[in-house]
């Protein structure tokens, strides 16, 4: 038995979150159950949950995303929660962005399978990019890495009064208290622990929101912005 084979039927509350895009969430369930595996981007013991752990409990984060923003995706892997993010939401432009090559390859063949046009998939890490691409309202973030890391990551892409949406475990509550200095540092402003996808996962998934003020990133930060931005300029002059 092929490890596609063993992806269980979607549950009825898949139908209820992902609606008319309901067909797209299956194709993407089996692709991430087949060349997720087999690629390395999943292990083969994630297929029988892959609708509660992961496409659902990703889903559920559209619950506290604006409308009509921006959003970028760190550390994106094997497009979670990107894809199940841009699947319920057609309404943002998404990038996903991811370091590996075979990660992005899999991510832009999924972004095509898909059909998904508001999306990017975007090469590098967070600290390369850093004035190469548009700051965003929404970072969002899963399974990166510690609370305090991640936000020297991708608080630094957003624009003023943004914010980084992070779905967290148990431990959101500790990271949060662990991260307060280096989250001041960033110019961070404002934290919570929030719990989305009720009636539809079991236990709710554990976001942590962390809103900047007209500084993202700090000071330190925005003195790269302002050199990308001369740069930009001189550039565009030329």
């Amino acid at each position: 038995m092929t490890e596609a084979a063993e992806l269980p039927p979607a549950p009825e509350e898949a139908r209820a979150v992902f609606g008319e895009f309901f067909p797209e969430a299956v194709r993407y369930a089996e692709l991430l159950a087949d060349a997720g595996v087999k690629r390395g981007l999943i292990g083969p013991r994630e297929v029988p949950r892959l609708w509660e752990r992961h496409l659902l409990n990703c889903a559920v984060l559209s619950e506290v995303v604006p409308a009509g923003v921006t959003v970028c995706d760190v550390g994106s892997g094997a497009g979670l929660p990107g894809i199940p993010l841009a699947l319920v939401r057609r309404d943002l432009k998404i990038t996903l962005l991811e370091p590996l090559l075979r990660r992005t390859t899999f991510l832009q063949e999924a972004v095509e399978l898909l059909g998904l046009d508001h999306v990017t998939v975007v090469r590098g890490r967070a600290e390369e990019v850093l004035g190469k691409v548009q700051p965003v309202h929404v970072v969002t973030a899963r399974a990166v890495a510690p609370l305090d890391r991640l936000a020297g990551w991708g608080v630094p892409l957003l624009r003023p009064y943004g914010e980084m949406l992070a779905l967290k475990g148990d431990t959101a509550e500790e990271e949060l208290v662990s991260a307060k200095v280096a989250l001041s540092k960033l110019g961070v402003v404002k934290t919570s622990v929030l719990q989305v996808g009720e009636g539809v996962v079991d236990p709710l998934s554990t976001v942590v929101r962390v809103e900047v003020g007209e500084s993202p990133g700090g000071v330190r930060f925005a003195a790269k912005r302002a050199k990308a931005a001369r740069v930009g300029r001189t550039r565009r002059r030329r």
